[in-house]
């Protein structure tokens, strides 16, 4: 018995929760002009949970069918006579009573936790109308193709790839190297959704930082070409650190999510060598006075070619990286992540990630992280050092080898 009011509890605040929501939204409405309020949801979820109630004590489902008709046709019918009356077709409301009533009826049927977490999300969900509406209105047809081609790489090739190694190092699995393939372009994905809904990148460091979501080497590039034409070099020397700190962060956190004991080993030096970069890049922002020039907007980073070449890369770097750890151990896969990092650290540091938990010690796994960063930002300062000009990579370099020695002080230290 207690059990069951403890169910019928939940039922009730999820109906609610929801009408709380719903009666918000028609809170300037005249009263008894509107289908269903605060009230009525909440008696919504009540009456699903009693009608599995009742179902379960008579053994008998069609008492909850019922029941559960007869909800759906009077909400239906009085719904239908308001949309009439307002000249609306939206089916909200009514799509919203049913799936309150079904929690309900979850609630006493099954998990109550899970019937709660529900509804929770439900009332999310409607309360998001504005934010949803405003970004479909700006969403472009591209950036609609990269998330459908992500939800296909993710639901139906992965599932469909053969999880087995098929080299004799065990570092070529074409399941694991596409899933971490999928993550590392998700993350991406997700920084230029982010992007894209607070609006357009304004002034030089919000650029800088948002483009280095993708890719800090294509941010620096960019800048390096932009300081040719510009009396601003050394403003643009501190937003390309701060995408060097950008890439340092990312890096962290995609090694946090896959292998947390190399992310401990990795932290503090990694850590130091951002704050380096972020030090450097406010003092030389500082010098320069504030000064803007318009940096590139970032790329959709979910591409379906570049995808594929970064599968490519990773595989081929992934299978490297096995055979040299295995022939040559630490040495190996230094080496091996030192190359790799030079021409893109995200497939180099996925490569080493993934030896965790195999013959290679999280320590080595940790310095060939270190050493694929340390390659990276040695790459990104070659491609400024050939695009642009002495006054904006001669900063940069200084604060490169500064965050290097406050990274490899650390790692000493500790």
């Amino acid at each position: 018995m207690d059990a069951l009011i403890l169910q019928l509890s939940v039922a009730l605040a999820i109906g609610l929760l929801v009408g709380l929501e719903r009666g918000w939204q028609e809170r300037d409405a005249a009263a008894h002009s509107r289908t269903a309020g605060i009230r009525t949801f909440g008696i919504a979820g009540l009456l699903g949970g009693v009608s599995t109630a009742l179902a379960e004590a008579l053994n008998e489902i069609s008492v909850l069918i019922a029941g559960f008709l007869a909800f759906a046709g009077i909400l239906a019918w009085y719904k239908a006579r308001e949309a009439v009356h307002d000249e609306d077709f939206s089916v909200t409301t009514v799509i919203a009573g049913l799936a309150v009533f079904v929690l309900g009826a979850l609630c006493v049927a099954g998990d109550f936790r899970v019937a709660a977490a529900g509804g929770a999300a439900l009332a999310a969900l409607l309360a998001s109308r504005e934010i949803l509406h405003g970004l479909l209105k700006r969403l472009t047809w591209i950036e609609l193709r990269s998330a459908l081609v992500l939800a296909a790489m993710t639901a139906i090739v992965l599932p469909l790839l053969p999880d087995r190694a098929y080299d004799p190092w065990g570092g070529f699995n074409p399941r694991e190297i596409w899933l971490l393939t999928v993550l590392m372009a998700s993350i991406s994905f997700a920084g230029y959704v982010a992007v894209r809904i607070l609006g357009n990148a304004r002034g030089l460091i919000v650029s800088a930082l948002a483009g280095a979501v993708v890719s800090s080497t294509a941010v620096t590039l960019s800048l390096a070409r932009i300081a040719a034409a510009s009396n601003n070099s050394l403003s643009l020397s501190g937003s390309a650190s701060l995408a060097a700190m950008v890439s340092i962060l990312r890096v962290c956190l995609v090694v946090l999510l896959l292998a947390p004991d190399v992310a401990a080993f990795i932290a503090m030096p990694a850590l130091f060598a951002a704050v380096a970069f972020a030090a450097c890049a406010a003092i030389m922002l500082a010098v320069a006075g504030g000064k803007e020039d318009n940096a590139t907007p970032s790329r959709n980073p979910f591409e379906v070619i570049p995808l594929i070449i970064f599968a490519l890369m990773f595989a081929s770097a992934s299978t490297a990286s096995a055979a040299l750890a295995s022939q040559f151990q630490e040495q190996g896969l230094l080496a091996s992540s030192a190359i790799a990092g030079a021409f893109d650290v995200d497939a180099s540091v996925l490569s080493a990630v993934r030896l965790a938990g195999h013959s290679i010690s999280i320590e080595t796994i940790g310095h060939a992280v270190l050493a694929a960063l340390m390659a990276n930002a040695i790459g990104r300062l070659s491609l400024a050092a050939f695009a642009g000009p002495v006054k904006f990579w001669l900063p940069l370099a200084g604060t490169t080898l500064i965050a290097a020695t406050a990274g490899y002080c650390t790692m000493q230290l500790l």
